[in-house]
């Protein structure tokens, strides 16, 4: 299983004083595993889009976007909300 890389990297402030930066597949299954926020349906999506993109069933860029979805939902998105 080979990592897939993201095509940026999603910026999450996950505490007042601490940003994450995931930039690939493997990385966000590690961000989420240790996610602090809300564990609901779009961090559910977000897990399995990386799983998924690790088997190489989907885009790694699917994975992104879900991880910043997953951002989104526990409110982890610095500023505007874009990554």
């Amino acid at each position: 299983m080979n990592d897939k890389f993201f095509p940026r990297p999603v910026r999450l402030k996950v505490e007042p004083a601490r940003e994450r930066v995931v930039r690939s597949a493997w990385e966000g299954l590690e961000c989420l595993r240790d996610w602090p926020g809300k564990h609901g349906r779009r961090y559910r999506a977000a897990w399995r889009s990386c799983r998924d993109a690790l088997d190489g069933w989907t885009p790694a860029e699917k994975a992104m976007r879900a991880m910043i979805d997953a951002g989104r939902e526990a409110e982890f998105l610095p500023g505007n909300g874009k990554s």
